[in-house]
């Protein structure tokens, strides 16, 4: 009586009822269909199945570069857009000296900054100061004292003025826009004081990420007035820098100006976008730059870059990544959170050989240590605790050729203590600092994949690249399983 009470108040029950006076025979047709409709129906549930699994393994593999600015990852997406996304990169490649050009005369007006501070300041007259012939040497440097410029060094700030001129058409044609939050990296390096002795800030070129400065310069304008335009601007400036490539390698070889920066703890020699020992290739008429070129170039971007990656070789042929290049900045950092969401790889970049560094942002903070903080920050987010997390120990190429010069690690990493002071000792340890803070802050046990990386060396990048590939693949496809 109960379940016929039930059936009545509930209408489809009573619709899915048996008809009443049903005969044996129409049982048996009806539970006949029903059970067809129960095959088709489990067949279009396992298709469902089916398709929902593929689309999470064909789904686009979702990888962040995260690290301190300055540490190395818009230089790892071009590794990754060299390695596969060749006919993209052979169309943008040209577009890339225009940038290369500007770095080589930013590195040239920063040294005519400083020449000129210093010649303001009073330096001593030398003799024969009023000669200013071709052929006259600057006098040796002292290791003590004031530096003696001579009249050379005055003929060589009035034959390389035009490069100011060079400089500014170019960050106009690019886009650029100056920042006032940044110290120059060209005029104050990394470890170095700032600019001069004045204390004062210099603003650091950059593109917002949503320029598309590749594009307008790879694809032809449409009008053919714009076009000769163009080309006559490209012509005018190569011109010009060819014109000045003598006067550029005698100040950047002078020894006067190798002591003067030297003082000011100034090493172009490890600033991003150096070409100043390349003059003899770049600074000619017919310059194409080279892959090794456009992965040097620097172009500071805010903001985050998007590359998508369809890989048509190797363990990952046929998928398609994106791959995220995030600003490292610290005011640019809280925009990491949004990213990390759904992500399946972080490829985490730790440049080792600023152990004597300050953030360009924040003189007071050591580099190494910031490095440290962000790993921690990262291992032990809730939100990626099923992330795998790949470390790139970067810029060991910059850290061999500070070892050898005589920086020893242990004035600026007291822990270190008496180990030998060379590239093999400097590397275990800081690896192991990292492997250590990832076993004491991830909130689940993972692995440790570290990588000892020099990303300006793109053939071994390479190497590193298509092992971290297969990697990052088989994390994603497992989790796409669990999912």
């Amino acid at each position: 009586m109960g379940v016929k009470r039930a059936v009545d108040e509930d209408p489809l029950a009573r619709l899915l009822a048996p008809p009443p006076n049903e005969t044996a025979e129409e049982r048996e047709v009806r539970l006949g269909v029903e059970a067809e409709a129960r095959l088709r129906s489990e067949r279009i549930d396992d298709q469902l199945r089916a398709e929902k699994a593929a689309l999470k393994k064909n789904k686009p593999v979702k990888v962040l570069l995260l690290g301190q600015s300055e540490s190395g990852k818009s230089t790892t997406l071009k590794n990754f857009q060299l390695a596969y996304c060749q006919d993209q990169w052979e169309a943008e490649r040209a577009s890339w000296r225009m940038v290369i050009q500007l770095n080589l005369v930013r590195g040239i007006n920063s040294i005519l900054d400083l020449l000129a501070e210093e010649m303001a300041g009073g330096a001593a007259p030398t003799m024969g100061d009023s000669d200013v012939s071709d052929d006259e040497g600057p006098p040796a440097p002292r290791a003590t004292g004031a530096l003696h410029y001579s009249g050379t060094h005055r003929l060589l700030k009035l034959r390389l003025a035009p490069l100011r001129t060079v400089q500014h058409d170019l960050e106009m044609r690019i886009g650029i826009s100056a920042g006032s939050d940044v110290h120059d990296v060209i005029n104050s390096p990394p470890g170095s004081p700032v600019l001069g002795s004045t204390g004062r800030k210099q603003q650091e070129f950059f593109v917002r990420s949503a320029t598309s400065w590749k594009q307008s310069h790879t694809r032809a304008p449409s009008d053919s007035t714009n076009v000769k335009f163009h080309d006559a601007q490209v012509r005018e400036t190569a011109d010009i820098i060819a014109g000045c490539a003598e006067d550029m390698k005698a100040i950047w070889h002078d020894p006067v100006i190798r002591e003067m920066l030297s003082r000011k703890g100034i090493r172009m020699e490890v600033t991003p976008g150096f070409f100043l020992n390349d003059i003899d290739r770049i600074a000619v008429r017919d310059y194409e730059p080279t892959n090794d070129d456009v992965v040097r170039a620097r172009l500071r971007t805010l903001g985050v870059q998007e590359h998508r990656i369809k890989f048509n070789k190797g363990p990952a042929s046929g998928s398609e990544w994106c791959i995220y290049d995030v600003g490292g900045s610290r005011t640019q950092r809280m925009a990491w959170y949004p990213y990390f969401d759904d992500c399946d790889a972080i490829i985490f970049l730790a440049p080792i050989s600023c152990f004597d560094e300050r953030l360009a942002e924040d003189r007071r903070i050591n580099r190494l240590e910031d490095s440290y903080m962000l790993w921690k920050a990262v291992v032990s987010s809730k939100l990626l605790a099923r992330t795998s997390i790949i470390l790139f120990l970067n810029k060991s190429d910059l850290l061999e050729a500070k070892l050898r010069g005589g920086v020893r690690v242990r004035d600026y990493v007291q822990s270190f203590g008496d180990r030998p002071n060379n590239l093999e000792n400097a590397v275990k340890y800081f690896q192991q600092h990292f492997r250590d803070i990832l076993r004491k802050h991830s909130p689940e046990p993972r692995p440790f994949r570290a990588h000892i990386t020099s990303v300006v060396d793109t053939q071994a990048t390479a190497v590193t690249l298509s092992v971290v590939e297969e990697g990052i693949l088989r994390d994603h496809l497992q989790r796409a399983d669990l999912l």
